[in-house]
């Protein structure tokens, strides 16, 4: 049974109490009474004193800790806080044909975020110059996500280059980045190794090690997906690449570090996102592995939902998609009564029949990951 932890008008009560029957003729609860105010502050501190208790308590288990008490705790077990990440892709630009347009040129999107040129290049016959371009860090190192942007966005030098023009356009997706990891995500990874211990090669383990790579937000294991040997790690970046649904942007493949004899890689190289993840993976993964980073691919699931008033159909669709989040894996399946119990709760709907999908799972082929798609409201 916890604690239950006194209040302060409790405590201002119980120390005139106290005056009142140590000290006869005393009255501890007047006002301006040199004794009232003595009570009110002693009574202040020892709440104080209860509220430090109440904190260090909450510190003294990776289940309630915060802040760095909470990666104290998972330093432990050598999990440790993802940092914020910077948004990259490749900017396009007119100009006279010829003309360079040198590294370290700064880059404005319309809100202000500014990109910096990480690699020159030359107008060409096209007469556009197209370089790849990288997000200026947060200075604090907490926010990244927010340089993320789809291709097309539109893009202004911010100074003259003689022979190119300001106004140019992302070329393509702008993404990668992510916001520092917040407690609630570590959290989970943190009681995760504490509840899973290292099996030097075990499902969870693969699993541990991409959900550690910065970005990544869920990742899942298939023994022999590709047959004896291999090992394939489905990635999700719900986050950093949100602009794609969360989809990693790359080619699967493995890391560009597993090599076999004659220092040749074991597998087809993988690249973007898939590569990332694949090379912080290299160094822990069993010797004999070949791991293969992969992309899940998209199975949209459409809707057709009877009885839901058009003010809750925003909040239901929020709902199944949250069960998509929370229970959908490559090749998985989804029991249809989640679908119905998470409608169920959604304020403002008291009856209401999911005509579609019918039966009794959502099922996905292997490597598909199911996603919410359309949804017919009737």
């Amino acid at each position: 049974m916890p604690y239950a932890t006194p209040t302060l008008s409790a405590l201002r009560q119980q120390v005139a109490q106290d005056i009142a029957a140590n000290l006869p003729g005393g009255d501890g609860m007047l006002r301006f009474s040199n004794l009232g105010v003595m009570a009110a502050a002693q009574a202040a501190m020892a709440y104080g004193h209860y509220d430090y208790i109440s904190f260090v308590a909450r510190q003294a288990t990776p289940y309630t800790a915060t802040g760095e008490f909470l990666q104290g705790w998972g330093a432990l077990k050598g999990v440790f806080i993802k940092p914020a990440t910077a948004a990259s892709g490749s900017a396009t630009f007119p100009g006279q044909i010829g003309q360079p347009l040198p590294a370290g040129t700064l880059v404005n999107r319309g809100d202000g975020q500014q990109y910096t040129v990480t690699g020159g290049g030359v107008v060409s016959l096209a007469g556009t110059v197209t370089v790849p371009i990288t997000a200026i860090a947060d200075p604090a190192g907490l926010v990244g996500a927010a340089g993320n942007s789809p291709a097309g966005t539109l893009l202004s030098l911010a100074q003259s280059v003689p022979g190119i023009q300001a106004a140019g356009s992302a070329a393509t997706a702008l993404t990668g980045g992510a916001d520092l990891e917040g407690d609630e995500p570590y959290r989970a990874r943190v009681l995760s190794a504490f509840q899973s211990t290292p099996q030097g090669g075990a499902q969870n383990d693969y699993i541990t090690w991409a959900t550690a790579v910065p970005g990544v937000s869920r990742a899942w294991c298939a023994p022999s997906g590709f047959g004896p040997g291999t090992v394939v790690v489905y990635v999700m970046l719900d986050g950093a690449e949100s602009a794609n649904g969360g989809f990693p942007v790359g080619s699967n493949g493995v890391s560009q570090f597993d090599l076999g004899p004659g220092g040749v890689p074991r597998g087809v190289v993988a690249t973007g996102d898939q590569l990332i993840v694949a090379n912080a993976i290299a160094p822990l993964q069993p010797v004999t592995a070949l791991v293969y980073v992969v992309a899940p691919i998209s199975n949209s699931v459409p809707f057709t939902i009877k009885g839901v008033p058009v003010a809750s159909q925003a909040a239901v669709s929020l709902a199944i998609a949250g069960v998509f989040f929370q229970y959908g894996q490559p090749g998985g399946s989804i029991p249809l009564q989640l679908i119905w119990s998470a409608i169920a709760t959604v304020s403002g709907v008291s009856d209401f029949i999911v005509v579609s999908p019918s039966g009794a799972d959502i099922t996905s082929p292997t490597g598909y990951l199911p996603v919410l798609g359309p949804i017919t409201w009737q």
